[in-house]
Parts: structure tokens; sequence; C-alpha cells
């Protein structure tokens, strides 16, 4: 995917709104190189509202699927995502962000989304990512149970305190 189709030229916005759609793939991860997300498939719609002329607000509405690696046994799965976000522009003297407020440098009148689309990509996935029961790596899982095992000593006796062990000799058989 060119990046260049989500540099927004706001100079060219009509008052009122204006509707956009694109469909991102795997091009665009590697174009934004993402540093979380590799691959995937999403639709965002952006409506663009523009006001008193130099004021613009944008609806990010976006949902699809994106390939991310499982928590559990780090083998890619795909996680589906949804979000809605809101972004203000305005122009100014130079181009700044403050929360979500972006000031575009009136002269030039571009404002890229690219990065923030994948952010808000980003922040619609979930913290914890793991493959549906039973769809992890089986090989992983087993690494993952020895290993835990091991470490945590249950693979021997649980161990008595040698202060009550002598209490285990007081038992009343019938």
């Amino acid at each position: 995917m060119d990046l260049e189709t989500l540099k927004l030229d706001l100079n060219g916005l009509n008052d009122g709104l204006t509707s956009l759609s694109f469909d991102l793939d795997d091009s665009f991860f590697d174009a934004v190189e993402a540093p979380e997300v590799s691959k995937g498939k999403v639709h965002v719609d952006i409506d663009i509202v523009r006001t008193d002329g130099d004021f613009f607000s944008l609806a990010f509405r976006g949902n699809g699927m994106v390939i991310v690696p499982c928590d559990r046994c780090l083998e890619d799965m795909e996680q589906p995502i949804e979000f809605e976000q809101r972004l203000n522009a305005k122009f100014g003297r130079e181009y700044s962000e403050d929360d979500d407020l972006v000031t575009v440098a009136e002269d030039e009148g571009i404002l890229d989304v690219a990065w923030f689309i994948y952010e808000f990509i980003d922040l619609a996935i979930p913290i914890r990512h793991v493959h549906a029961p039973g769809k992890c790596d089986p090989a992983m899982i087993r690494a993952l149970e020895e290993h835990s095992a091991a470490r945590s000593g249950e693979d021997s006796k649980p161990s008595v305190d040698p202060r009550w062990a002598a209490l285990s000799n007081l038992k009343i058989d019938d």
C-alpha cells in the first residue's frame, strides 16, 4: 500500500462532511514499520467534518483482523479487532500534537493519518491474546508444562516440614 493515500489534504476539503474508506493489508503494516503487528486486513472509514474553515473533526471506524503472536505458545494467531476513535485537527503555524488535537502547518495543509490508524489498531488489540482452547502449538505447550513443573518442583513428592513429621506417627489405626 502506498502511504501517500493516507496523507489527507485538509486544504482541499469543503466545509461539511467528507467520507473516506481504506482497505489496509500486510503492505500497510510493512510500510509503517509496525513494531507489534506485521500482517492483517483492516477496513477503515474516516468521516471528516470541516467547520469554521480551519477546524476538522475526524471520526475513525475500523474492523478486521490482525496477526499477532499468541501469548501462550508464541505461534501467530488471528486476532479480530474493532475500533472507533476521534481526532481533531486545526491549522496553525507548524505541526504539533497535543492529546487529541493535531495542529497542521497551514501552508502545507497535509495531515498524515497512517500512524494514527496504526495506533488505533494497536490499541484495539486485547492486552492478552491467546489461541482458543486446544489451538495452541502442542509441542510448545508440552515444553511449557515441563519447564513449569521442573521450576516449581512438582515432579517430586511435596516435602513435609520436619517439625510436623513426627505427628505422622501418631495416626490412630482402626
